[in-house]
């Protein structure tokens, strides 16, 4: 029996009424002052004002906040090499897809990872993982992407497995299909993929397509989105981030896991996402690395109760792997109240991941993915950035 007591602040994060948090739901944090977690056999035994009887491990939380550890909800973690050069090109304007014309971009990157070893990616990968753990999150998408070719991503996939099973860490792997090569077209490609979607999913239950300007088109991600539904898989999609070219609009055709970025997104497919319940994964990382000063309209989807989710989009184009940084951000250029900016980063990222049953809140049954930060209140994420506020991580019931 472990026991974390004397927490001045537990934020709980229940549950919304359909599971993720939505609308108002999401400014509930469920506190609770002043009480002691119990936790046995790696999960949340109770709640209470009580301690057990005889020898336990004691875990002091005084004038601390305790809250589930922070869920990632989309991280592109394996790949090989950085892309720093290209931060003078965005600060001399060149936009997303003229970096991406000139050599820089996805292509630069999937060049440098088909070259490296596994043990290179496994090796830089790891230390984005400690860094990820260290500021707070214990649970996240992990996609593949940066090898174009199948073997290459199922390399990728393989990769992830052996992360997740070395380090105190849930990754969730997501397949992503995410750039056309330079030497073949769309249909050929998605083609090629989906006579392989059997032995994917083997791999990986989440898939994922870039359906963007200079990426997948509309026609071309449903053709392949039809194809992963016939297997079940969970679907995702990169939408709307770059230009509108319809690609939310596929929330009627699909009961997506989750839609992401979704910068350029009209209001009819916010309320068409609501009607479905699919889950809005907003990366306001990936906005301020591209400098454009465009972000996605938070506030529209929590109106229309949309669940919100947040994640790092962590990749050589946004690197970073701070769950607390994307929350500072997500207030400040997005207009998320911390309240809203914590549960999208714990509860609902992790329906985002299909493991809200699991992780995400601190209630009886779930597993004890807990987090421990030395703040006198939790108001203090987002108004106290560019440090790591978390002391103790604790995952499992076993304190890392």
């Amino acid at each position: 029996m472990i026991v974390i007591e004397n927490a001045s602040e537990i934020l709980t994060i229940p549950k919304g009424k359909s599971g993720p948090k939505k609308g108002e739901e999401m400014r509930d944090l469920g506190i609770i002052r002043n009480k002691n977690i119990w936790i046995e056999d790696g999960r949340i035994a109770k709640i209470s004002s009580s301690l057990p009887e005889g020898k336990y491990e004691k875990i002091d939380a005084s004038n601390k906040v305790v809250l589930p550890a922070f869920v990632d909800a989309h991280t592109h973690l394996v790949f090989s090499g950085y892309r720093d050069f290209e931060l003078l090109l965005k600060i001399q304007g060149y936009t997303y897809n003229e970096i991406l014309e000139r050599g820089g971009g996805i292509y630069y990157t999937v060049e440098k990872t088909i070259n490296a070893s596994d043990n290179k990616i496994i090796e830089e990968s790891s230390e984005r993982l400690k860094n990820m753990i260290q500021y707070g999150t214990l649970a996240a998408d992990a996609k593949s992407g940066y090898g174009i070719e199948v073997e290459q991503e199922i390399r990728l996939l393989k990769i992830i497995k052996i992360l997740g099973e070395k380090y105190p860490i849930d990754l969730v792997p997501t397949y992503l299909v995410h750039i056309i090569p330079r030497n073949m077209d769309e249909n050929e490609y998605i083609d090629k993929i989906i006579s392989r979607l059997k032995e994917i999913r083997e791999l990986s239950k989440n898939i994922d397509i870039f359906c963007d300007k200079g990426a997948f088109s509309l026609k071309g991600s449903y053709k392949f989105l039809k194809a992963a539904e016939l297997l079940k898989f969970n679907l995702k999609i990169h939408a709307d981030e770059i230009g509108y070219i319809g690609c939310s609009s596929l929330v009627e055709n699909f009961d997506f896991l989750s839609m992401d970025h979704l910068l350029k997104t009209p209001e009819i497919n916010i309320k068409k996402m609501a009607e479905k319940g699919t889950i809005a994964v907003l990366l306001p990382g990936t906005s301020f690395t591209l400098m454009q000063g465009e972000y996605a309209d938070a506030r529209k989807f929590i109106k229309n109760n949309v669940p919100v989710a947040l994640g790092t989009d962590l990749n050589p184009n946004c690197y970073t792997e701070n769950m607390q940084e994307i929350i500072s951000l997500s207030i400040f250029n997005m207009k998320m109240t911390v309240e809203e900016a914590i549960s999208a980063s714990t509860l609902n990222a992790a329906y985002a991941i299909d493991m809200g049953d699991k992780i995400g809140s601190i209630e009886p049954g779930k597993y004890a993915n807990i987090i421990i930060a030395d703040i006198p209140s939790y108001t203090h994420f987002g108004y106290h950035f560019g440090i790591n506020l978390i002391e103790k991580r604790i995952k499992n019931g076993i304190e890392i």
